[in-house]
């Protein structure tokens, strides 16, 4: 039995899924609201120290972190594999994984905080912001998070390195421009796991209404990507089934607000 406890707008929650409904498994879903801080209780700590999602379950043993996740799936059912067999293509598409889980990742949650997630949790009332924000453990998302998320939601697009991680974002979206000029995807002429690991990244900003950052004929490449990872069977129950109506909404307002610093910041004329 494949248990998976997630939320609606990780992104990291979001790629399990996807890579679940490649393989076509069946699984059964616990909703952690990591906006409300149901990531902070004792009983999923036990399962998850470092009190993220998604944990996956599988017969009683726990599977923590998104791309352990998604490899351990290609293991335990080793009939419907999504890693490409070609050793050569297998390490270009580490090479999308490891990037995300490095450096995207981190530069993602920085950015989501500042857009939006600072104005949701700060709806919780005075004592629930502090008792949410000193609820993170030391070692999260990153080994500074725990301090990161406080000035991020303090300071928003004014944070110290928030031109950093909005620059950052963008370079990845200018190596996938890149990596399309004469295929449909990023590691190789197929699907594979570098799309599956960079979907939730760009959908986040498509929710945060930043479609400027390749739209307007800046990054046309990445723009027909995302319009055929839309089309695909597995994205409509993967990313938008799982999203709350109200999260959507707040994504979509907090991010038009915030989409003319993020632009000023790229220098992207409006």
């Amino acid at each position: 039995m494949l248990e998976l406890y997630h939320h609606g707008s990780s992104v990291c929650a979001a790629k399990v899924r996807l890579y679940l409904g490649e393989k076509g498994l069946d699984w059964t879903g616990h909703y952690i609201d990591i906006l409300r801080g149901d990531q902070f209780t004792p009983e999923y700590m036990k399962l998850n120290p470092k009190a993220v999602v998604p944990t996956l379950v599988h017969d009683g043993k726990v599977i923590c972190d998104s791309s352990n996740i998604c490899e351990y799936l290609d293991d335990a059912f080793p009939d419907r594999q999504v890693r490409p067999d070609n050793p050569v293509i297998r390490a270009e598409v580490r090479y999308w994984t490891k990037a995300v889980d490095e450096d995207l990742h981190p530069a993602c949650g920085a950015m989501t905080f500042m857009t939006s997630h600072r104005h949701t949790i700060r709806a919780l009332g005075e004592e629930g912001l502090k008792k949410f924000l000193n609820s993170t453990p030391p070692f999260s998302v990153t080994a500074d998070w725990h301090e990161q998320k406080k000035i991020f939601v303090r300071d928003g697009y004014d944070a110290p390195d928030a031109h950093k991680k909005v620059k950052l974002y963008d370079r990845y979206l200018q190596k996938m421009e890149t990596a399309l000029q004469d295929r449909d995807w990023l590691a190789s002429e197929d699907y594979t796991f570098a799309d599956i690991a960079m979907t939730p990244y760009v959908m986040r900003l498509d929710m945060m209404s930043m479609q400027g950052m390749w739209e307007g004929g800046r990054l046309p490449k990445v723009k027909s990507w995302l319009e055929r990872i839309k089309s695909r069977k597995n994205f409509q129950g993967a990313i938008w089934d799982w999203m709350p109506d109200e999260l959507s909404s707040q994504l979509a307002k907090n991010g038009a607000k915030s989409w003319p610093e993020v632009a000023e910041i790229l220098e992207i004329k409006q």
